[in-house]
């Protein structure tokens, strides 16, 4: 069983630092924004749209990052694999244009398990960019034991 530990409160306060005053800010929440995509049925249709790297400074490419499209529900979540013993957080970020001006934010907490494949929540992304970051850490994150990624903020605009 996957165990899930939602965090989209941690990024709350960030997000809306980033949209305050904007026209963004105005948006209305749309009804996949922050939810599971897999128990939404959104992941059953979904595509890789971008892929990274994990990567830490002292071991090298430690995961992988994807960015994913759900042309059904018009929506982007991020998937990782990583270390099993890994824990970490997953963002989402949507933006309007080819720029990174966020429009919106997801933060995910994953918890260690799972084989080491983890998933953010969903945001509604029709016709706006989508990218995405992770950072991990294993045995306390001690001696570099830890690593990020990121997928292109310019590569997946619609």
């Amino acid at each position: 069983m996957k165990l899930r530990v939602a965090a989209t409160a941690v990024g709350a306060a960030a997000a809306m630092a980033l949209v305050a005053g904007s026209p963004a800010h105005a948006q209305a929440a749309h009804r996949y924004d922050h939810k599971d995509p897999y128990r939404s049925g959104c992941g059953n249709s979904a595509r890789v749209v971008e892929t990274a790297d994990i990567k830490s400074r002292i071991h090298g490419e430690v995961g992988t990052i994807k960015l994913m499209w759900s042309g059904k529900c018009k929506t982007n979540w991020v998937e990782i694999r990583t270390a099993k013993s890994a824990t970490g957080t997953i963002r989402l970020y949507t933006g309007k244009g080819r720029t990174t001006k966020v429009a919106k934010i997801d933060t995910f907490s994953f918890k260690k398990g799972n084989g080491g494949r983890h998933w953010g929540n969903m945001l509604y992304a029709n016709n706006v960019c989508a990218w995405g970051s992770v950072s991990v850490q294993w045995n306390g994150g001690r001696g570099g034991q830890n690593g990020s990624g990121m997928t292109d903020p310019e590569g997946a605009c619609d």
